[in-house]
């Protein structure tokens, strides 16, 4: 949750979805792990990988990943995160029924906290604060 801004303009956000995507993601990162030592070579293809996927490019429309090359943080693309976001929707609408209580909570969980993100973003007009990363990144 946002917190009142102090008389320096900053917005303190609460870390609880933070905590909550890092258990998310290692639970995904436990299960591709486990698949991929039954296969020995890549996991088995999973809701949870093409979950994970999604989660990463909205992230990246999200100023959540930096540049490699420079090592200085992506400016946020909002358009882009929105459309990882709606993508992710659709795939949560079109697999209602179809999925196990785990991956129903992953989807749900992740729609939440990158559409929270989402809106403190477009809120505040700038990519998030260095020590705050959308959800799934680690």
């Amino acid at each position: 949750m946002t917190e009142p801004q102090d008389d320096k303009g900053r917005i303190i956000v609460d870390d609880d979805w933070k905590a909550q995507a890092q258990r998310e993601k290692e639970e995904a990162d436990r299960l591709a792990r486990e698949e991929q030592e039954e296969e020995g070579g890549l996991p088995t293809p999973s809701l949870a990988e093409i979950v994970q996927l999604i989660i990463i490019q909205a992230s990246i429309g999200l100023g959540g990943m930096q540049d490699p090359q420079t090592g200085q943080r992506i400016p946020a693309q909002l358009p882009l995160a929105k459309h990882y976001i709606d993508l992710l929707e659709v795939l949560q609408q079109k697999t209602a029924g179809n999925v196990t209580e785990q991956e129903k909570r992953l989807i749900d969980g992740a729609l939440q906290e990158l559409r929270m993100v989402f809106v403190q973003i477009a809120g505040l007009g700038t990519s998030p604060s260095p020590g705050a990363s959308p959800a799934g990144q680690a």
